[in-house]
């Protein structure tokens, strides 16, 4: 492609882009600042023009304009806890986090919006607050699953557009996406009794997770129909090490099991690494149903039956959310709720 070069070398300007495009300075402006009112074919001449006259708008004095900085943030939020593992090692080892990024960048890239990924523990919370009240981003992707986590609260005291990756527990003003997780759980019970497994248990998420807690009670109330009112239940961590803790002591008090739902695919390969330790095969004596569809889950021995959770849909879902509250902040805060479906693999 040529361009057109500006005088004496110098930069090109606004007004050498309106004059090559044939229209006003203000409307090369305000195409420049995303003005929704711009006819669709005058917004591509002036499109046209500033590419070939290789025109860079300046960013800082459209930002003046605007009041935005063309900037989200996805903060991955930890609350108040101990755990045997640090915080940035289990984010950046659960695939959730990439799948959430990857499906984010979807919607923000071709809209030239800038993603910034700011993990968030309890020491850094108040130096995370300070940058977001500071006006770094437009928005917030905020990745929180913990049902006391403060995140959302404070967030929604900033008064910052935010939507969360989950349902939160207490009320806020944020929009939310999440699947339906009891759903999840009860098409995993009804593939395991499908295949003919009668002694089922469970390796749950934590408890003080909404997913932990859902996907227990889909499971509970999915056996229930089933006539098994109390089955097994081992809670652990989403880690990897965790299922493998958890499998531990499930066999060592309940040996018979014969179908297992695991509330993650993490969770689930360490279950699986367990029961081959034991003898136990996959699927002949166990068979293993996950839950996320994470590259863990193809990747394991045997792969993993598991339900997936459309994380890059709902993370794009998420972005067009934010968009729409950062152009309007009046808009409305919605709920959606993805559907869940069984991928059925070498472990059942």
């Amino acid at each position: 492609m040529s361009t057109v070069s500006a005088d004496g070398g110098r930069p090109p300007t606004l007004e050498q882009v309106a004059r090559y495009a044939g229209v006003s300075r203000s409307t090369v402006s305000r195409v420049i600042n995303a003005v929704p009112t711009v006819a669709p074919e005058i917004r591509e001449t002036v499109e046209r023009a500033i590419a070939a006259t290789g025109y860079v708008p300046n960013l800082a004095a459209r930002s003046l304009v605007t009041r935005r900085t063309d900037s989200v943030a996805i903060v991955i939020s930890e609350p108040d806890r101990t755990s045997g593992t640090p915080f940035l090692n289990r984010m950046f080892t659960d695939p959730y986090v990439g799948r959430v990024t990857a499906g984010a960048q979807e919607v923000l890239l071709p809209q030239n919006i800038h993603l910034v990924v700011i993990p968030v523990d309890p020491p850094a919370r108040h130096l995370v607050l300070r940058y977001l009240r500071q006006g770094h981003v437009d928005g917030v992707l905020l990745v929180s699953s913990h049902i006391d986590d403060p995140m959302p609260g404070l967030l929604d005291d900033l008064d910052i557009p935010t939507v969360l990756s989950a349902r939160p527990g207490p009320p806020v003003r944020a929009s939310y996406v999440d699947v339906d997780q009891r759903a999840g759980a009860h098409l995993a019970v009804e593939h395991l009794v499908g295949r003919g497994r009668r002694r089922l248990a469970t390796i749950c998420g934590p408890l003080d997770m909404t997913a932990g807690q859902e996907r227990l009670a889909g499971f509970r109330a999915a056996l229930l129909g089933y006539g098994q009112p109390d089955p097994p239940v081992v809670e652990a961590d989403f880690t990897r090490a965790g299922g493998e803790a958890a499998a531990r002591r499930l066999l060592a008090t309940h040996a018979d099991v014969d179908g297992l739902f695991v509330a993650n695919d993490l969770m689930a390969e360490g279950a699986v690494r367990v029961l081959r330790e034991l003898g136990r095969r996959v699927p002949d004596d166990v068979a293993v149903v996950g839950f996320d569809d994470s590259s863990a889950a193809a990747e394991a021995h045997p792969a993993l039956t598991t339900i997936r959770q459309p994380v890059e849909e709902m993370a794009a879902e998420m972005a067009r959310l934010l968009l729409a509250r950062i152009r309007d902040p009046r808009r409305l805060s919605r709920a959606i709720l993805f559907h869940p479906t069984l991928v059925i693999r070498a472990s059942t």
